[in-house]
């Protein structure tokens, strides 16, 4: 087994509670970890063998720009479309961070992780 991590994949979205939030956008922060078989791959040096990272990143900022209230909606449909797309997938978790958000006080991020 091994873990593939695509860290700190950034975009600009429009989710959030407040109508200002999804009218005005913000900064998020969205890291990937997926536990899979790597042995292939780790032997045969052929793209063809591995899980695609570029796919992974194309899923996620296809799921991002879908506007919702919630990150945790947001992280549970990226981890839904994760699975259809790689199936042999052990387990995914998916971090999203909404940097600065408007909380009326300083906070870098606000964080939701969800791991199935």
């Amino acid at each position: 087994m091994g873990i593939i991590e695509l860290e700190g994949m950034h975009f600009y979205a429009y989710h959030g509670f407040f109508e200002s939030e999804r009218i005005a956008g913000n900064e998020f922060l969205v890291d990937v970890f997926i536990k899979t078989d790597c042995s292939l791959a780790a032997k045969s040096d052929n793209l063809e063998d591995a899980l695609n990272y570029q796919a992974v990143f194309d899923l996620v900022k296809e799921e991002m720009q879908i506007k919702s209230h919630l990150l945790e909606h947001v992280a549970n449909r990226i981890l839904e479309a994760l699975y259809s797309e790689f199936p042999a997938s052990q387990h995914i978790k998916v971090k999203i961070s909404k940097l600065n958000p408007p909380m009326g006080g300083q906070v870098e991020k606000a964080s939701i992780t969800l791991e199935r």
